[in-house]
């Protein structure tokens, strides 16, 4: 079986993800390849999006949010993910257990001795109307007199990321605007319900998630793809696909399952500097992320620190307020690779449009 170095494995991640060389596609179509951006900052997938696509323009995005093409909403992890309208009812029914169980056991205390159904029940009956509400109106109305006990951010949490399948409205997410957090059931705000769990053995739900991960991440283990969404019976999954997939080894000696014919470059294939926001899943979309960020950094990501990718791997961090973008290299940077992050770092300035009056690179933090 043919052995992957991290470097293979990066390239290949990179090309997945169009951040070796940006597309031209669609921003509906650039969300659905990535499986979606993690979005619980909203202004981070523009520059995401930015990072991977010719000449965005932020407009394209928040097109895309008030048409209802893409929408933002608790799936993967129990994190507020920008996604394509198809796929947040697509994978929805498929996540329900997780991100219940998140809820449950990150608050068990709190919620002991709870019916969860009652509160589901009551919750989708004050949203019957059809009105956005933010979660404490949510919690207000619909169970804070009959729960009094947990307090209202974990009954709000329990009803918004867990019970009722909701979309965050807009203006949240849009370019520039930092409203707060509007909700509507999810099938409400796009008119489509959502989409039942098939019977048919073989999870088919994990399988498409299975192959569009792959799409997006590969080649990756098994443990990979767990880590990504947060699901468990995934193992039906592969096994039902198994065939369709070929199969790499890591350094370590990890499975890697793969895409036929999904891109894998040449591993000296060079690589442009990107600028990632927080929390980008082409770091947290990974068990192993050691192709593509050293061990000693993982805790930046994390932490939600905006990265930058020099040959392909996390080599700085970087920040833009008080009219500053300031870039933190993470080790000593070659002078040609300080002339390529500071032009990164100029196109970067001037999308973000925040008065960015100056471009500080720092050396070795």
């Amino acid at each position: 079986m043919t052995v992957l170095d991290s470097r293979a494995l990066n390239r290949a991640t990179l090309a997945r993800q169009h951040l070796l060389t940006r597309t031209d596609t669609s921003v509906p179509e650039t969300v659905a390849h990535l499986c979606g951006l993690q979005a619980q900052e909203p202004q981070e997938p523009f520059i995401g999006l930015w990072s991977r696509l010719t000449d965005f323009n932020p407009r394209q995005l928040d097109d895309a949010l008030t048409g209802r093409t893409v929408v933002r909403t608790h799936l993967m992890r129990r994190t507020v993910h920008l996604v394509t309208s198809d796929d947040a009812l697509a994978w929805r029914a498929r996540h329900d257990t997780m991100l219940r169980q998140r809820v449950l056991g990150t608050w068990r205390r709190e919620l002991a001795g709870i019916d969860v159904d009652e509160v589901a029940a009551a919750g989708r009956a004050a949203v019957a109307d059809r009105q956005p509400r933010t979660m404490s109106e949510l919690v207000q109305e619909a169970v804070e007199d009959r729960w009094p006990g947990p307090p209202r951010r974990v009954l709000g949490e329990l009803l918004v990321a867990a019970l009722i399948p909701m979309a965050q409205l807009p203006p949240r997410g849009l370019w520039h605007q930092r409203a707060g957090v509007r909700n509507l059931p999810l099938a409400t705000w796009l008119e489509r319900d959502i989409d039942p769990l098939p019977a048919q053995d073989g999870d088919p739900v994990g399988q498409q998630l299975l192959r569009r991960y792959l799409a997006a991440y590969g080649p990756a283990a098994s443990t990979d793809l767990r880590a990504w969404c947060g699901l468990a019976g995934l193992p039906a999954a592969v096994k039902a696909i198994r065939e369709e997939l070929v199969a790499f080894r890591d350094e370590r000696g990890r499975e890697l399952l793969d895409l036929p014919d999904a891109p894998r470059p040449h591993p000296d294939t060079p690589a442009p500097v990107r600028f990632l926001p927080a929390f980008d899943n082409a770091i947290l979309g990974y068990h192993d992320r050691s192709r593509i960020i050293d061990d000693a950094h993982l805790g930046l990501s994390v932490a939600g620190h905006r990265t930058v990718l020099v040959d392909g791997r996390v080599t700085a961090t970087w920040t833009a307020r008080d009219h500053l973008l300031r870039v933190s290299p993470l080790r000593p940077l070659t002078a040609l690779e300080r002339e390529a992050v500071q032009a990164e770092a100029q196109d970067l300035a001037t999308f973000l449009d925040e008065d960015i009056e100056h471009i500080q690179l720092g050396t070795e933090s």
